[in-house]
């Protein structure tokens, strides 16, 4: 039996493994359209409501659908994808044909009052705050 010893404050050099270079090149292994198939979410808190604002061009209102299980808020897509007879794609990155975003919601949203909107390719979700989370405005404290 032989005897290690590792120490923990040596330093050593990043060994890459064969997995480290499939996945630090996965999009020219599998393209772009497998990788980055999900749109951009910001989400913008104020005062009084927490607002997600997703970037999904080319869809309508009516392609997405608005979950919530517990407090987990689902926003997904599933639409056809269009093809026009005698057309030959050699690159198709349009890819929001399909895709799934889920959030957990903190306890201090009045999910019975959620609300969403879409126009011009930007999906925006209203997720109102419970009173009780609200900031309260400073206020003086008279001294009896």
């Amino acid at each position: 039996m032989t005897h290690v010893s590792v120490s923990p404050f040596v330093k050593r050099k990043h060994s890459r493994t064969f997995l480290d270079d499939i996945f630090s090149n996965i999009n020219e292994v599998i393209g772009n359209d497998f990788v980055n198939n999900r749109p951009a979410v910001n989400v913008v808190e104020s005062k009084d409501a927490y607002t997600l604002s997703l970037a999904a061009p080319g869809l309508e209102k009516g392609d997405f659908n608005i979950n919530i299980d517990k407090n987990l808020l689902t926003i997904s897509v599933d639409k056809e994808t269009e093809t026009v007879e005698g057309e030959k794609y050699t690159r198709r990155e349009f890819s929001y044909t399909k895709f799934t975003r889920s959030f957990r919601l903190p306890k201090t949203v009045k999910t019975e009052d959620i609300a969403g909107t879409y126009t011009n390719g930007i999906l925006n979700v209203t997720l109102p705050k419970k009173e009780e989370a609200k900031e309260l405005p400073p206020r003086k404290i008279e001294i009896a």
